[in-house]
């Protein structure tokens, strides 16, 4: 099936018109997210669905619009399809039901993220930092989260290096001219 094919075929089930984007690198849906878990549920057991490998669950910062946003990356083994889901929640105080019930991969994605972003997952069996330690301050992919100029007597900067607002990317680097063929 293409994405859109089952992007309607999701919606068909959700009894909803789904968002639906094609123009992005990996065509997407926007789910509701009080329908966040029956989509889920959906995709992972139609049969003509059958998206049953959970490729990535991930947040995405969108601090001028209030909200941080969940995308999950899908893979059907049976049918060879893949398919990209989005979800918003509050950046306020974010919290998005556990996915980990319907996909087991999912309680080490959303670790990570209730590690980077400060989701909340209800509902996944052992939500706890990841990557930083227990008592580490704040969420370190927030694009407002500023960085403690120590751990525990630890410096988290190297000295001189000097640390320079997010602008415009470096100039990409010239090609290597090709090796000519003898």
């Amino acid at each position: 099936m293409t994405p859109k094919e089952i992007c309607g075929k999701l919606a068909d089930k959700l009894g909803l018109v789904l968002d639906f984007k094609e123009e992005a690198g990996d065509p997407w849906a926007s789910i509701p997210t009080d329908k966040w878990q029956q989509a889920c549920r959906i995709a992972r057991e139609e049969p003509e669905l059958s998206l049953d490998f959970l490729r990535s669950l991930c947040g995405v910062d969108r601090p001028d619009d209030g909200e941080i946003e969940i995308v999950v990356h899908l893979f059907s083994y049976k049918h060879r399809h893949a398919f990209v889901m989005h979800t918003k929640t509050d950046r306020a105080a974010p919290r998005l039901e556990s996915v980990s019930g319907i996909w087991p991969a999912a309680i080490w994605h959303e670790r990570e993220t209730f590690d980077l972003f400060g989701v909340d997952f209800p509902g996944n069996p052992d939500l706890r930092r990841i990557l930083l330690p227990d008592d580490w301050v704040g969420h370190p992919l927030l694009k407002d989260y500023e960085e403690q100029e120590s751990y525990r007597g630890i410096p988290t900067t190297r000295p001189g290096y000097e640390k320079k607002p997010f602008g415009p990317r470096l100039k990409k680097a010239k090609p290597v001219p090709k090796k000519e063929e003898q």
